[in-house]
């Protein structure tokens, strides 16, 4: 590789890593603060916090990284454009097809980056996710224990705490069940405690009183206890198995017996067909995008006040592209015998940008053709 490219190449990733911690960082303290909302409202921990956003993380790349490479590469030849780097290179016999050649290489190497990120790290950090979040919902704590506010683990069921101690007792515990249409029940205690077992979860209330309603009656009645025992299992969520999805499965098992993977996670072949297809068409999008941004300023040339117009013009481009991945990408969950239709953008990416590299390398021809077709016969 000459030094020119090297050097054009270092560019595009030193740019390139820039504006994908900036975008990684801006998407991430807007999701982040959603979690956070959610997380320590449920009673977890930081640390469980930062495990969650650092799994989110990987998918959160995948979607900022073809605008990094995009913004990258537009920003990265404006400035030799603006700096007549370009134009010294196409003075010296670099045509834009020569000059692409670091633009291309840069594609590929941000392509396998993308490669790396959704055939393993995606879906590896997406099944870590997913049992994280089954062992969260199975939390009791989280589900049923903050103190001081009314909550509803359950329709129908109301509970109340005024204070949890350090060593887990309850205090001042009040649970209303309204599930029986024929039967209303208040359960009041001075204490109670969490047991959770094989058969499930119990609540043992202690020095208490139940309150029954006969709704059909309206007759009340009331039964003080030393202690009572209440059955919670059916209140919180003690599934301890996670249901498959194909997007925590590797790209190798998805490639196996489709009828087999619909069998165990519910998912259509049109699911599965998008989802290993969309593997492999996302890196070659940002290799598009690296030279959708690269060719439409070439063809701009140079001016003196700059190529925002173009760039302007190759974002829109780009726009329009992603905006057929999305087209065709539902056309595939209807029908996965579609699949190739996956790849079409990137084909029609990169037929548009030979046809501007080739403007930009023979720009007369267009303008012959013009001077032809005003020349009376």
């Amino acid at each position: 590789m000459a030094r020119f490219d090297r050097y054009m190449l270092s560019q595009f990733l030193l740019l390139f890593g820039f504006f994908a911690l900036v975008l990684v960082a801006v998407f991430w303290i807007n999701r982040a603060v959603v979690l956070f909302d959610r997380l320590i409202g449920d009673g977890q921990t930081a640390l469980v916090f930062l495990e969650f956003t650092s799994l989110s993380l990987p998918k959160l790349i995948v979607t900022v990284l073809p605008i990094a490479t995009f913004a990258a590469s537009v920003y990265v030849t404006n400035r030799l454009s603006g700096e007549s780097e370009l134009v010294v290179m196409q003075a010296t016999g670099s045509g834009p097809w020569r000059l692409a050649r670091p633009v291309l290489a840069y594609g590929l190497i941000v392509a396998a980056m993308m490669s790396l990120l959704t055939h393993v790290l995606v879906p590896a950090a997406q099944g870590q996710l997913s049992i994280r979040e089954a062992e969260i919902s199975r939390n009791v704590t989280s589900r049923l224990l903050t103190e001081g506010t009314f909550l509803s683990p359950a329709d129908q069921v109301t509970f109340y705490t005024s204070t949890i101690g350090e060593d887990g007792v309850l205090r001042g515990v009040f649970l209303s069940d309204r599930r029986n249409p024929e039967q209303r029940v208040i359960y009041t205690a001075a204490q109670a405690y969490l047991v959770r077992n094989d058969a499930g979860t119990t609540l043992i209330m202690v020095d208490g009183m139940a309150q029954r309603l006969n709704t059909k009656d309206n007759r009340l009645s009331t039964a003080k206890f030393q202690d009572f025992s209440f059955d919670i299992t059916k209140l919180v969520s003690t599934d301890t198995e996670v249901t498959g999805s194909i997007r925590n499965m590797g790209t190798l098992a998805l490639l196996t017996d489709w009828d087999r993977i619909s069998d165990e996670t519910g998912a259509r072949n049109g699911d599965i067909a998008e989802e290993v297809h969309s593997r492999f068409a996302q890196p070659l999008f940002c290799i598009v995008a690296a030279l959708i941004g690269f060719a439409t300023l070439m063809v701009g040339g140079y001016s003196r006040f700059g190529v925002w117009r173009e760039a302007v013009i190759a974002f829109g481009l780009l726009i329009g592209i992603d905006g057929m991945r999305g087209t065709f990408a539902q056309m595939v969950l209807d029908d996965a015998s579609l699949w190739p239709t996956m790849y079409l953008p990137s084909l029609l990416g990169a037929l548009l940008v030979a046809g501007m590299l080739t403007w930009a390398a023979h720009p007369s021809l267009l303008r012959r053709r013009r001077r032809q077709a005003v020349v009376p016969t």
